[in-house]
This record gives structure tokens, C-alpha cells and sequence, in this order.
């Protein structure tokens, strides 16, 4: 191990209060989507951060996205900093938005409160500890290797948690996320730093409308319910596609394992009259719904393909009505994103991989995820296979009251990422 090599690791260590100071900065910003808050404030928080380190800052609205408006607008950055030598780019991309707080909690959701060696809040792991581990990470890196080749870029992204397209999507789109700009991808999600992750399932949601003939309620036989029609779907569902589902398994290696076969959760389901607005103190009207609409996340596998996964639903709606005359439906496809998963032997793989035998004496496991998360852009609209997922934090925290991350996590986490750092662009 050469004198600047341990540097580097040393460096990391040394920066360990400027690691929480920046995790609670940057929770300390209520970056909610929906509907997307503050969002400009992080990005110019980070860009305050990166560009008196000598990082070149672009400011990216993705005009016209899902979710953009003058009042919540799409706003990502894009950090920069070019090498003293011609090389490849490392790219650390972490998504700047938290879900809602929730309930339940202990500790103050927006506060990032430290405690017993943890940073408790809302997207402490999901995923603010792992975006300021790679600043950290990356900062470190450029000080002890100021004549490194290539370059180092580092983004925070707009609506992961809603789907990406006001993000990664729309950078993907630009040509951020070209083989010719970028080689190599680190997305620091929270699956564990002694994990890789290669990829994730296949998602569709679609939206199911079921139909029916509005009547007074108090006459229902002279109208056709379509709640009681969807009663039907979900009755057929239980009887004949979830056990369907629970029999197609993958060689994906996902986590947790009870994700290793196909999926389906009804979000959601509306019927009949709208909810009334808050505060309307009177009753429903007596009328037989015309209308009832669900809702379907159905997550799929790679043996999968996005057309036999439509069929099923499909299949279960043409056996209901087979079974019912006045049965109607439409079906309404809301989004679909392939299953992806980067080879073991990619370079950033096996980069990634030798840090963490050095930093954590094991060598890492190798996981697929059993949601999506920026890496589907990526791979789709960027063409750029070169993609994992590694960061600080534990999975089965993300979304939940008292959601924390481990300072020592965050510590080892920014360990491995920096030496990934040096395998890629160092002195050879």
C-alpha cells in the first residue's frame, strides 16, 4: 500500500465530521415529492459545495416533465471536475427527493438528529447518506490525487421516488449519461456496503377501469354497479393470477429473497363519487357507481417479457366477462420499465469489488433490487451498461418512521468509493 494510498483512507477518516455536517445539511432541505419542494435550494446547495472545490456546475430544468411547474419546477445539478490527464469519467448520481414523512416517528423526520453513531430523518439512507459519502468520497480523492486522469461528475436528480423522468430520464435524454461522456456509474442507494447492485425487476402499472350504468340507489336493479365488477376482478385475481405469480421464480439474485418471483400490489381503488372536499359536513348522494378504477404495480422478471406480463391481466379481465354479460373494461398502460442488470465482470463491478475486500476484508455479495431506481434510465435511454448501485444504509429502512444511517456505514461506504476512484482514474 503506497504512502498515498493510505492518505486516501486516512483523509476519509479525518473527514468524518464534515461527513455528518453535510448529511444534515442536506436533510435539514424538505426536498418532499410529491410534490416536489425545494428542490433548486439542494441543487444550489450543491453547487455552493462543489464549485469553489473546482467542479464545473450545470443547472438542469427538465421543462415539460411529469410534476414540473412554475411552482414545483424539475430542478437537477450536475457536477464536473476535469482531471490533469485525458481519461474515462466516473459518475456518481444520487436522486435529491424524499418521500413523505409518515408517521410514527421519534426523532424529528426533518431534523437529522445524531444519536448513538446514527443520523435519524427522512432520506437519511433513502438516499442523502449516500449522496454526501460520494462528496465526500470524491472530494478526498481529488486532494490526494490532484493529477488523477479523466474526470469526476457527481449529480443530484429530481422525482427518483415517482419515476425518474424529471431526473435521470430527462439527463439521459440531454446526453449526460452517453458512453461517450461517461463510463463508468455509481448510484449510491442504500443495499448494504458490503453489497452490489447489478440491477432491479421490471415494473408496469397500469390503471384498470371497470364500468357500469349509473341508477338510484335505492333502485340498483336498474342500474350495473361497476364496484360489484371489480369486486369480480380482484375475486379472479386471488383465485387464479397471484398463485400464477407466486410460481415464476428468477436467477436474479434479488433481495430480499421473497422478491425472487413476480409480484403484483394493488395501489390503489376508487369507486363511485368522488371523496368529498375536507370539510363538507353532508352525505353521499343515493346512486349506483358508473365507474370504479385500480390501480396495479406489477413487478416482473427477467425471464419476463412486457408483453406476456400485460396478457396475464388481460386474461383475467376476459374471464370475468366471460362470466358476467354487462361486463366493460379498459385498460390503461401508465408506465413500463425493463428488468436490467449490469455483468459481473463490468469494470465498475469488479473495481467496486476490490475496494470492498480492502476496506471491509469480505468479498461483497452481488444483489438485484426489488424496485427500479435510476439505473433503468440509464441503461434504456442513455445506452451506458457500466451502472451499479452501491451506497451506505440498510434497504428495509427506506420509507419508514425513525429511518437512520450509520455514520460508520457512511465512513467505509465513501472508503470504497474513493479507492473506486483511484482503480479507475488513478496513477497506474
Amino acid at each position: 500500500m503506497t504512502e498515498l494510498h493510505t492518505r486516501l483512507l486516512a483523509e476519509i477518516e479525518g473527514r468524518r465530521q464534515e461527513l455528518i455536517a453535510l448529511t444534515q445539511d442536506l436533510i435539514r432541505i424538505p426536498t418532499l415529492n410529491p410534490p416536489g419542494e425545494a428542490y433548486l435550494e439542494i441543487c444550489e446547495y450543491l453547487a455552493n459545495r462543489l464549485r469553489p472545490r473546482g467542479f464545473e456546475i450545470e443547472m438542469v430544468r427538465a421543462f415539460g416533465t411529469p410534476g414540473d411547474s412554475e411552482k414545483y419546477p424539475r430542478w437537477n445539478v450536475v457536477a464536473r471536475k476535469e482531471g490533469a490527464h485525458k481519461g474515462e469519467t466516473v459518475h456518481f448520481n444520487s436522486h435529491i427527493d424524499i418521500v413523505e414523512i409518515g408517521s410514527g416517528w421519534t426523532f424529528d423526520p426533518l431534523g437529522g438528529e445524531l444519536s448513538d453513531g446514527k443520523i435519524y430523518g427522512r432520506g437519511t439512507c433513502d438516499m442523502k447518506g449516500g449522496l454526501a459519502a460520494s462528496i465526500i468520497a470524491a472530494e478526498a480523492f481529488i486532494d490526494v490525487y490532484p493529477d488523477f486522469s479523466g474526470a469526476v461528475e457527481i449529480s443530484g436528480t429530481a422525482d427518483e421516488e415517482t419515476g425518474g423522468f424529471g431526473g435521470v430520464a430527462y439527463l439521459a435524454e440531454k446526453g449526460f449519461f452517453s458512453p461517450q461522456r461517461v463510463q463508468h456509474v455509481i448510484i449510491p442507494e442504500p443495499l448494504n456496503k458490503d453489497r452490489i447492485c447489478l440491477g432491479h425487476r421490471g415494473v408496469w402499472w397500469a390503471e384498470i377501469e371497470t364500468k357500469g350504468t349509473i341508477a338510484h340507489g335505492s333502485m340498483p336493479f336498474l342500474g350495473d354497479s361497476a364496484i360489484r365488477h371489480m369486486g369480480a376482478v380482484l375475486t379472479e385475481m386471488e383465485a387464479t393470477l397471484f398463485p400464477a405469480l407466486a410460481e415464476k421464480h428468477t436467477a436474479m439474485p434479488v433481495v430480499p429473497p421473497q422478491a425472487r418471483q413476480s409480484t403484483l400490489n394493488i395501489n390503489s381503488i376508487h369507486g363511485g363519487q368522488p371523496e368529498p372536499e375536507e370539510g363538507f359536513t353532508g352525505f353521499p348522494a343515493p346512486v349506483v357507481a358508473h365507474s370504479s378504477r385500480m390501480i396495479i404495480d406489477r413487478r416482473y422478471l427477467i425471464e419476463e417479457t412486457p408483453a406476456a406480463v400485460r396478457q396475464e391481466m388481460i386474461d383475467v379481465l376476459e374471464r370475468v366477462k366471460a362470466q358476467r354479460p354487462t361486463f366493460e373494461y379498459e385498460i390503461r398502460d401508465l408506465w413500463t420499465i425493463s428488468p436490467t442488470m449490469t455483468e459481473r465482470d463490468a469494470p465498475i463491478v469488479a473495481a467496486t469489488s476490490r475496494a470492498i475486500t480492502e476496506v471491509l476484508g469480505i468479498d461483497p455479495a452481488y444483489v438485484v433490487s426489488p424496485g427500479t431506481y435510476d439505473q433503468k434510465h440509464i441503461d434504456r435511454i442513455g445506452r451506458m451498461k457500466n451502472c451499479i448501485a452501491y451506497g451506505p444504509g440498510i434497504l428495509d429502512l427506506a420509507h419508514k418512521p425513525d429511518e437512520y444511517v450509520g455514520v460508520d456505514d457512511m465512513i467505509d461506504s465513501a472508503k470504497v468509493m474513493a479507492l473506486t476512484l483511484k482503480d479507475l482514474l488513478g496513477p497506474r
